[in-house]
């Protein structure tokens, strides 16, 4: 049996050059992200307690997300109407733009500094709410149907291994200066840019209803028919909204841990590690039997890591158990899109991915605005020992609320009633594609 997924996949010029142009995007919000959170909490401790600084910090997301809520579905049937590479390439320079303004705010001063990091924030939202409809409406186009398994495969890896460079290469640079890393991601916005306009996708398949309200409607009722991914997506919701622990990161690394942004770096790259182990895991020996309790008892195991986490004052232990809490979160992940790109036909894939998107967007984003609430009346630990609580009920509660998934064997088994899918499931799609 094969140790990774094949090459073969990378022969198609049009993938090679998408895949190319994602994993720049993904290197550069990773690093974007430490440089954010160590700067905006760095300026709120100025004249702030921890509990309020954390709070300023759960800000960060909701600014984030609130253009996600808006404009998600418009960008989910603008990727099904339109062209979706002409939507890729907007977002690539309005990207381009927010790392522009970013760069300005290390030289002034933080009553200048924070507004514009929350105004470069809100314009990634509204990128957010376009780039992952186009971007996975239109990669499944670009490789022939039985070879799809091994490009969600390949998205997968790529991520994870720059999920897990990046915010370590974003804590380094952060020596240089806050300057430094959004500059190092402005020039990977202009490489993604330049492989952008190289790709030459096939023409996409032209929608019979060009209404964009019914096209919307159709995309969520779509979604919440099919109970099994509907109980999915709203799993991840859930658990993630609650027990993130990620926006609370930079709380730990100075106050808790005291490692500063470089530890910052390793601690926000721990869960892509655990999560790209098990994905390189997952490209060869896929889940054939039993998804659904894979599912659901990787939410506890995540819960209990997130509960190991608060309680730690070590700084390896805190990141051993932020490695366990990824790799059990890339299970739920691997299920759900797994199950959103088999059922999904083409002419709906934008649509549905924006649905799924803002759930996912609500469980980080928003999630982090909910981590700064309650550090704000709980404390940091007390924050990530109520999401590591909820985040194991949920798993419980789910067996009863969602039975047909809590029992889910086979990930194809939905749509083998209507197509033939390929013979395996491998991996999964990025939980956060926007740049």
């Amino acid at each position: 049996m094969a140790l990774a997924p094949s090459l073969r996949v990378f022969r198609h010029r049009n993938y090679l050059l998408y895949w190319i142009m994602r994993q720049l995007m993904t290197a550069g919000r990773q690093i974007r992200a430490v440089a954010v959170g160590w700067q905006v909490y760095d300026l709120a401790r100025l004249d702030r307690s921890v509990e309020e600084a954390a709070l300023l910090l759960g800000f960060v997301g909701l600014v984030q997300f609130l253009p996600v809520l808006l404009l998600s579905l418009v960008g989910g049937q603008a990727a099904d109407r339109y062209d979706r590479k002409a939507i890729i390439l907007l977002c690539n320079v309005v990207a381009l733009a927010a790392n522009v303004i970013l760069i300005a705010t290390p030289f002034l001063a933080a009553e200048l500094a924070l507004p514009l990091i929350f105004l470069a924030a809100a314009i990634l939202g509204g990128v957010n709410a376009f780039f992952p409809a186009a971007g996975n409406a239109l990669y499944p186009s670009l490789v022939p149907r039985a070879e799809l398994s091994q490009a969600i495969a390949w998205n997968s890896l790529g991520f994870q291994v720059f999920a897990v460079a990046g915010p370590a290469l974003g804590g380094f640079l952060y020596i240089g200066g806050a300057a430094l890393v959004y500059g190092a991601c402005a020039g990977l916005s202009m490489l993604a840019l330049v492989v952008n306009f190289m790709l030459k996708p096939p023409r996409q398949p032209k929608v019979a209803n060009a209404n964009g309200f019914q096209m919307t409607i159709e995309g969520l009722r779509f979604v919440v028919n099919n109970k099994v991914v509907f109980g999915a997506i709203l799993l991840d919701l859930v658990v993630v909204f609650f027990a993130g622990a990620t926006a609370l990161l930079p709380v730990f690394a100075r106050d808790v841990l005291h490692v500063g942004a470089g530890g910052l770096g390793l601690l926000r790259a721990a869960p892509a590690a655990g999560a790209a182990v098990v994905a390189f895991i997952l490209a060869p020996r896929p889940l054939t039997r039993r998804a659904g309790p894979f599912m659901l008892g990787a939410v506890a195991i995540y819960g209990a890591a997130t509960l190991v986490f608060a309680a730690s004052t070590a700084f390896w232990l805190s990141m051993a158990a932020l490695a366990v809490s990824g790799a059990a979160d890339m299970i739920s992940v691997y299920v759900r899109q797994s199950l959103i790109q088999f059922q999904t036909p083409d002419a709906m894939r934008g649509r549905v991915s924006a649905v799924s998107f803002i759930f996912i967007s609500a469980s980080n984003e928003l999630g982090e605005f909910e981590s700064g609430v309650a550090a704000r009346f709980l404390g940091p630990v007390g924050a990530v020992v109520l999401g590591g609580c909820i985040a194991i009920a949920t798993a419980l509660a789910w067996i009863k609320l969602f039975p047909a998934l809590s029992r889910a064997d086979r990930l194809g088994d939905a749509l083998e009633a209507r197509e033939p899918a390929p013979e395996r499931v491998e991996a999964r799609l990025d939980k956060a594609p926007p740049p």
